[in-house]
Parts: C-alpha cells; structure tokens; sequence
C-alpha cells in the first residue's frame, strides 16, 4: 500500500467510532505533508512509531512502490479477465501497533488498529478507492485524536470514500520468522505473514525506500502472506501468497514544521 508520488492532502479521519464518508479535493502541485497554518496551531504536538503488519493482493515484492499500477497478475486479478487489458487493483490490510508516541500529554504507547481498502487501479494522480479504519475497543478517544493526527501525514491521499467502521477487538503478534494479525478473532480480518528465505537465518529487508508520508522507517521486511482477509462491510476479499512485509515508520509534528521551513 503506498505511492511515492502522492502528493493529495489526506481525507481527515474522526475521533469516534461513528461511520463517516469523505470524498477529498487535492491540490497536486503542493508535495507538502505540512498542515495548513490554522489547523496546526490547534493540533496539540505529536510523535509516532509504530510497527505495521501489512499485505496487499498485488504480486511480491509489491510493484506499486516503483509504478503508477498495481499489478495484474492473476493473485491480483479476476480469473477469466482480458489478459490484454485486466482491472487492476490494489487490496490491502494495514495492522497496525503503536510502539510508542504521545498526543499533548497522551500517550499513544500499544495502541491498535486496522485499515482495509483498495487503493485502485491508477496511483498517478493520488485518488484511492475505498478505506475503513478500525480501532481496537481499548483505544481511548484521545488517542484516537493523536492517530488521527498522525495518519493525515502518513498516508496523503485522496480517498473516494473513507470510513470509521465500528469498533473490533484486534491480536497482534509480530515475530522474525511469522507475524499474525486478526480482526475480531478473524472474523473481520485476518494477516498471516511468512518470512521470505535469504541467504541467512536473518530476514530480508529493503532499506532506503520510503514509505507514504513517513520521513524515517526501519526498512521493509519482506514476508509474504499466508493469508490477507477482509472479511467485513459488502467489498470483502481474500489472496493467498501475495504481497507481505512488516515496517516500523516514525515520524512527529515537528517533522511538518521542518517541512514547512524549508518550503518557506
């Protein structure tokens, strides 16, 4: 899930558990991730780290990093679709921990959420399909607010629909050789990740790739899926053996004010 060339402002997300939907402008001449003046002055200053367990239907490694399309090879495409012109999509699950972050004086330490969707067919001009983002039941409403913050600037995108779906409790279990995330028990969701064999016992990873919005991220673990589910709302799907990675991102507001200096 990501595009280095998204340059859209992020659909803003709500605090609470209430299902909303958002169909954002953009403008694409502006790179910034840097709020506008107003909103920053009544956002409280946040930090963010988290660790993500993500796949996504596309081939591995995922090709949407290095090109305006998702793949269309045939874990990521109808069987029986025109081998000349196939749909093309991008369908994900991001499972995320917080590692550690603060929100004013919240802390974000252990949090936990989920983000399913399609990113579509055509990254070019930074307008995805369809997200739902859910929180796991323990998340507080203040730190809802910080994620919230923080994910503006992790994922600068427009969405052509964006949802708070309700709360589900979520597992998270992350490790060198297989990392697990489920969705109410699976019912909703289900990650199964596999480390991909190197040339040692050490996992394989990408360094010096960015990821979305985040200025600093630990490198791309690459372990394909077992499993990547969405299981829940009317759009579920399910692939086997395709993209998988886990990434640590971090990034603050004062990364946004260093931005904006610097435009200035």
């Amino acid at each position: 899930m990501h595009a280095k060339w998204i340059l859209a402002a992020f659909a803003a997300m709500c605090a609470s558990c209430a299902t909303t939907t958002s169909s954002w402008s953009a403008d694409s001449s502006a790179p910034s991730v840097a709020a506008p003046a107003s909103a920053a002055a009544q956002t409280p200053a946040w930090d963010f780290n988290a660790t993500i367990i993500e796949a996504c239907s596309c081939a591995m490694f995922c090709q949407c990093y290095f090109n305006t399309e998702p793949s269309d090879h045939p874990g990521c495409c109808p069987a029986g679709s025109d081998p000349k012109a196939p749909p093309r999509y991008c369908r994900f699950n991001n499972a995320f921990k917080v590692n550690k972050g603060t929100y004013g004086a919240t802390k974000l330490d252990g949090a936990k959420f989920w983000l399913g969707g399609d990113l579509g067919g055509d990254f070019s001009k930074g307008e995805m399909t369809w997200c739902e983002l859910h929180f796991d039941p323990a998340v507080t409403k203040e730190q809802r607010e910080g994620i919230s913050a923080a994910l503006t600037h992790l994922y600068p995108v427009k969405w052509g629909s964006f949802t708070v779906g309700k709360d589900l409790p979520m597992e998270w279990t992350a490790g060198k050789d297989r990392s697990v995330a489920k969705l109410d028990g699976g019912k909703a969701g289900e990650v199964v990740l596999k480390k991909n064999q190197g040339m040692s016992e050490d996992p394989i990873v990408i360094k010096n790739l960015r990821y979305w919005g985040a200025p600093r991220n630990d490198g791309f673990v690459l372990m394909a899926n077992e499993v990547e589910a969405y299981r829940t709302g009317d759009k579920p799907y399910e692939f086997k053996g395709t993209n998988g990675f886990m990434i640590t991102v971090d990034l603050s507001s004062k990364d946004l004010e260093a931005a904006a200096k610097k435009k200035s």
